[in-house]
């Protein structure tokens, strides 16, 4: 009989202004710098400069047809996510777990949510989201939750700073999909 307590129910909710400080904390810490590599998410290898800021994350928060989840466990912000109605799909980015908490399972949580939630407040058919195409391992994880490479790129906004200071020459975006 196992004696180890279970981890506190997550908890899922619209995020509000009050929470744009600690959003961007997590994605920061998530993507960029040293703290990232405590997870496997890390961009900190081909991305310098920031992810995302506050002005960011309050674009995603006002948008009228999409919501910034933010998931807590027993009042402590472990992740977010962003979905965003369009047409006949919904479009998944800012997907961010602290990077302590990575390779445990709250990822895979987190996602199943937000594939329920797009298809119950929206009847999407499709989840959508673009990655850098050299993050094999993340499409890998992402392709093992039934999302499909599309082989679609996208170019990197070089030279808006607002989405990070490449290191590498040769950044794209590829377009993954999963039927709902």
């Amino acid at each position: 009989m196992s004696t180890a307590a279970q981890p506190a129910a997550l908890q899922f909710r619209n995020a509000v202004e009050a929470d744009v400080p600690a959003l961007v904390e997590l994605v920061e810490s998530a993507y960029r710098g040293d703290a990232s590599r405590a997870g496997w998410t890390t961009e900190a290898d081909f991305l310098d400069g920031q992810r995302t800021d506050p002005d960011g994350v309050r674009a995603v928060i006002r948008t009228s047809d999409g919501v910034l989840l933010v998931v807590e466990r027993a009042g402590e912000l472990v992740a977010c996510c962003q979905l965003e109605h369009r047409g006949d799909h919904v479009y998944f980015g800012m997907f961010a777990v602290r990077p302590g908490l990575q390779g445990g399972g709250l990822g895979k949580e987190v996602l199943a949510e937000a594939e329920r939630r797009a298809r119950d407040m929206w009847g999407a058919r499709e989840m959508r989201m673009t990655v850098v195409h050299i993050r094999e391992e993340l499409i890998a994880y992402y392709v093992r939750r039934g999302y499909r490479r599309t082989g679609e790129m996208s170019p990197f906004p070089y030279g808006d700073e607002r989405f990070g200071v490449p290191l590498r020459d040769d950044l794209a975006f590829e377009l993954l999909v999963k039927a709902l």
